[in-house]
């Protein structure tokens, strides 16, 4: 097989490209409003933001918020809920279809989760780790 060198310079960018999207990836952590003292695992988180259950494990409501599309939405749907946005797209548009859960109310940024969720008794989001301040408890790393 024979490479030219522009050729091969064109494919090390590709290369470099792809890398440093994977560089990119935001560390997300899974906040509470301090005064909740529910027991909440992975499993829990996924059923509260797939619309399968509405409440926490101690049965006090839980008011899930998602982040508008990017990283840090991508990445919790990847890792936590064990799935690609348009695979979290279409289960979500089958429940509104068949009059089941909605989908989580969404926010622009980690500041106003942070603001809601430490304001909020039963909410629960994500954000970007480096965001997480003393307002909120961290639940899920």
């Amino acid at each position: 097989m024979h490479f030219s060198f522009p050729k091969l310079l064109g494919y090390v960018g590709i290369v470099s490209a792809m890398s440093c999207s994977a560089i990119a990836v935001a560390d997300v952590v899974v906040i509470v409003n301090p005064a909740n003292s529910a027991a909440i695992d992975e499993e829990q988180i996924a059923k509260i933001f797939l619309g399968q259950t509405k409440t926490f494990s101690n049965g006090s409501e839980a008011t899930p918020i998602d982040q508008k599309e990017g990283a840090v939405r991508e990445e919790f749907g990847n890792k936590l809920l064990k799935k690609n946005p348009a695979q979290l797209k279409a289960q979500w548009a089958r429940q509104i279809f068949t009059g089941g859960a909605k989908p989580p109310k969404e926010m622009a940024s980690d500041e106003d989760i942070l603001k809601f969720v430490a304001s909020t008794p039963g909410a629960i989001a994500y954000i970007d780790a480096s965001k997480v301040n003393k307002s909120v408890k961290v639940i899920k790393h």
